[in-house]
Order: structure tokens, then C-alpha cells, then sequence
């Protein structure tokens, strides 16, 4: 198993330097993961690096909350897949998610898939599954394949435990092979890395601090760290 190739490296700390960014990319690129996953001020910088390389540029949308509406979530997806963005990452509102607003949930991935994938560019949608009971994953599954995603993804990172065996496992089943599944947070050794990809994960979210571990399959020692 390639594992590098399911990685999705995020760089997304509010408070990482230029110079952390382009170091951490760096990284990226040596280790030939999929993607760099990076802030949305980091597209262009990111684009320009992983030009030529084996790397893709992916980004995060209305993160991390997912409260920023359907307009301006579809305005920064045309903005960021026009700027190099091969993939979007973006956060439901699953404050409407937990009010049982699909509606209102489907319309706002439909028009981040409609202004993305007119760019070429592929749609993660990010459901914040520590937020979610079993039925509202099933159901923002059921959402994101009828709005056109690509991917559905457990987590940001930023607010919960990350993923967990039973939210991927529900996702699994509720995507019936029709979409693909993206496990992300607290994903920082190889073992838990390929025991999502065994479950059948098509790509990992993996904080950037991680990668070198997994790909390399070091020992990481248990700790309270908090990151993604």
C-alpha cells in the first residue's frame, strides 16, 4: 500500500507563518502525498510549489464553522478552484444539519459543487461528525450524493475527537458506493491511517505534523495533543 497517496496534508493552523507554510508544502511534495490541503490565502503560493510535482492543491472552504451561507460559500468555490484548487473541502452548516434543514444543506453543497466543477475541480463536504448523530450523517450523505460531491469527510480537525470507526463506518454504508469517503482528524499513525483505508477509505485528512510519521511508520507516542 502506497499510503502517501491517500494523504490529504493539511496546513491549515491560523497562526503558521509564510515560512511554515512553504516548509510545510515542502514536506508535502518530498513525501508525494495527494494533496497539500491549505488555507484559502495559501492557493496561489501552494499552486505555484506543487507545479510539475506528483502533489495536487486542495483547500478548505468556510472553515471551520460552516456558517458563511450558500452565496459566499459558492463565491469562494469558483474563487479557489479558478486560483489552482484542484479539490474544495468545504464545512456544512451542520448547525441547519442538526435542525433537520436538508434542504437547506443539500442547496448549499449543490452550489459549491456547481461553481467548483465548473473549474475542474472536485468537492469534499465536511460534516463535523462529533456534531451529528448516526441518522444526521446518513442523512448529509444522502444530501452530498444528491447535490453532486465528490467526497463526504468527517472532520476539520478543530472541533471534536476527529474520526471515529462508527461515523466512517456509517458513512460507508449510507455512500453505497455512490461517493466517496474521506476519514479526517486524529489520524497520526500509519496503523489507524491504513486501518481506514482498509474499511475503505479513498483519502485521509492528516494534520501536517503527521505525514512524516505515517509515511515512515514511526512510533508516536500517546500524548493529549490536540491536533488535527
Amino acid at each position: 500500500m502506497e499510503i502517501n497517496r491517500y494523504l490529504d496534508h493539511a496546513i491549515l493552523n491560523p497562526e503558521f507563518t509564510m515560512d511554515e507554510v512553504k516548509r510545510s508544502i515542502e514536506e508535502a511534495i518530498h513525501y508525494e502525498v495527494q494533496t497539500v490541503c491549505v488555507r484559502g490565502c495559501d492557493i496561489p503560493l501552494a499552486a505555484k510549489m506543487c507545479e510539475g510535482t506528483k502533489t495536487n492543491v486542495c483547500c478548505v472552504l468556510d472553515f471551520p464553522h460552516g456558517h458563511g451561507g450558500k452565496e459566499a460559500k459558492a463565491a469562494l468555490a469558483e474563487i479557489y478552484s479558478a486560483q489552482g484548487a484542484k479539490e474544495v473541502d468545504m464545512v456544512i452548516n451542520y448547525g441547519y444539519a442538526r435542525s433537520a434543514e436538508w434542504d437547506l444543506v443539500e442547496a448549499e453543497i449543490e452550489a459549491v459543487c456547481q461553481a467548483a466543477h465548473q473549474n475542474g475541480s472536485i468537492v469534499k463536504v465536511i460534516f463535523e461528525t462529533s456534531q451529528l448523530t448516526i441518522d444526521e450523517i446518513i442523512q448529509a450523505t444522502k444530501c452530498s450524493i444528491s447535490a453532486g460531491a465528490d467526497f463526504i469527510k468527517t472532520s476539520t480537525g478543530f472541533n471534536g475527537p476527529g474520526a471515529t470507526e462508527e461515523a466512517v463506518l456509517a458513512m460507508l454504508k449510507a455512500a453505497d458506493g455512490k461517493i466517496k469517503v474521506k476519514p479526517s482528524g486524529g489520524i497520526r499513525d500509519y496503523e489507524r491511517a491504513k486501518m481506514f483505508v482498509d474499511m475503505g477509505a479513498d483519502r485521509l485528512g492528516v494534520g501536517c505534523n503527521s505525514t512524516k510519521k505515517i509515511c515512515e511508520k514511526l512510533v508516536v507516542a500517546e500524548t493529549n495533543s490536540t491536533e488535527y
